[in-house]
């Protein structure tokens, strides 16, 4: 009874809002201190592979699992808001929910954290354990993988993908939380031209981050340029991201 009363006065949908957000500060945390701050970091330490390795294992190992699990919880809490919520996905003064601005914003942008999700789990997680393990082999003396350059790579266009989505994905987040683009009712060209620009956008990088792009993922190729110019190409393209989402915002999900 007393956990009923409680829920019933703070409200489901507003617990699991604020769990949603909690979770999400921890996950797009650790990708921002990854890529704005361990990558830089890692790559100043030279020829001194002993301590970059004890880097990695001490400290990436700790990261990553706040990182990969902060991903989880930030999709499940955001799943759970739109089961929570009275009527989330249902027509509003009679227009569907896929016709109008705050719909059309919210669901890019859970398209968007989905694909960074994947790309955690996929691809990050998954190359990442390859590094974790080579450095925890050669500080025990054994020799070193192969194949440990190339995880590598993979997890570092991965990730960088992902700051640059995560820039328009949180924007996103803010406009149909506090009704920017309110119910609006769009037009179906407007939906389409909507949908069609960003899916292309959002296909094209990820892609990119796949290497199924020509370049591939050769250094300073193509659109890898934004992984291989340090911080400022990063920042730069989840600006140049940021930009694109605001334009077709703007365009597309205004009456």
């Amino acid at each position: 009874m007393l956990a009923d009363g409680f829920f019933s006065r703070l409200g489901l949908e507003q617990t699991f809002r604020w769990l949603h957000i909690l979770a999400g500060i921890v996950w797009i945390g650790m990708l921002y201190f990854f890529n704005l701050v361990q990558v830089p970091a890692y790559a100043a330490f030279g020829d001194e592979a002993k301590a970059r390795n004890i880097a990695l294992d001490k400290v990436t190992r700790r990261a990553l699992w706040w990182f990969r699990w902060g991903a989880v919880s930030t999709v499940v809490m955001g799943i759970t808001i739109t089961m929570a919520q009275k009527d989330f996905f249902k027509p509003s003064n009679g227009v569907s929910f896929g016709k109008t601005g705050g719909g059309l914003a919210i669901s890019l942008g859970m398209l968007l954290a989905i694909i960074m999700f994947l790309n955690v789990w996929g691809v990050i997680w998954r190359n990442q354990k390859v590094l974790l393990a080579n450095a925890a082999n050669l500080l025990a003396g054994g020799e070193a993988n192969p194949a440990a350059a190339a995880a590598g790579r993979k997890a570092l266009m991965a990730s960088r993908t992902n700051v640059i989505f995560s820039v328009g994905m949180l924007y996103l987040m803010v406009v149909s939380s506090h009704d920017v683009y309110l119910g609006n009712p769009i037009s179906s060209g407007k939906v389409g031209a909507f949908w069609a620009i960003s899916i292309v956008v959002t296909a094209v990088l990820e892609l990119n981050a796949l290497g199924f792009m020509p370049w591939k993922a050769e250094v300073n190729k193509g659109l890898n340029k934004l992984y291989d110019g340090g911080v400022r190409m990063v920042l730069i393209g989840a600006t140049g991201f940021w930009v694109i989402v605001l334009v077709v915002c703007e365009l597309f999900l205004k009456k």
